[in-house]
């Protein structure tokens, strides 16, 4: 069983859908024993990174997300699930993340369009699970605060939006990703489904 943590915010739907289409069982879920019972856990966002905090902290799941973080078991942040893993964001004001992965989130700086929005291509940097059989190509991005990542060997793989900009980060057995795999055409399937392989417990399809 896969879940998807319902903290009130976040493109639930869509990523659920696809976790169907890929042939797993999925449920969206506010229930900490769901959550820690799991195969693996997705952390979604859409929205303000303050707000998602407030309500992972007013609602005790961001406690059970660190805590199914600490069970070695496979989880994925996107967009702003990712950002979320992280110590800090500077997003409106200065608010703690989950603290999974050291470094924070800034916002961009230059005279250029912001939100990054629109499709650009991936360049991995260190071989992953969630690289096997797969070439780098073009993924779906959508934000206008990107992470910095104290870390290099936790920086998987980064996108480039007038720079470097971090698109797959891990730390062990937690993922994250700014982009959106779902939206993300065969590529971002297959990255997620890279990730999923790593519960490894799919229904027949």
């Amino acid at each position: 069983m896969i879940a998807i943590i319902d903290y009130g915010m976040g493109n639930l739907h869509s990523v659920s859908k696809a976790i169907e289409r890929l042939g797993y069982e999925v449920i969206t879920t506010d229930q900490p024993d769901q959550i820690l019972s799991a195969d693996a856990v997705i952390l979604p966002g859409v929205g303000a990174f303050g707000d998602a905090m407030h309500n992972l902290n007013e609602t005790g799941l961001g406690d059970v997300a660190k805590q199914y973080a600490a069970s070695g078991k496979p989880m994925l942040g996107i967009c702003l699930g990712m950002q979320l893993l992280f110590e800090q964001s500077e997003e409106y004001g200065l608010h703690q993340g989950l603290g999974l992965l050291q470094g924070k989130v800034v916002k961009f700086q230059g005279d250029f369009k912001i939100p990054h929005m629109g499709w650009n291509k991936l360049t991995f940097l260190q071989s992953s699970p969630l690289f096997s059989s797969l070439e780098e190509g073009h993924v779906y991005f959508v934000h206008s605060y990107h992470a910095l990542v104290d870390n290099k060997q936790n920086l998987l793989a980064t996108g480039d939006y007038y720079g470097p900009v971090t698109a797959i980060v891990a730390n062990e057995n937690v993922y994250g990703m700014q982009f959106h795999p779902e939206k993300s055409g065969e590529l971002g399937m297959e990255l997620l489904r890279n990730f999923l392989a790593l519960s490894a417990r799919s229904l027949p399809v």
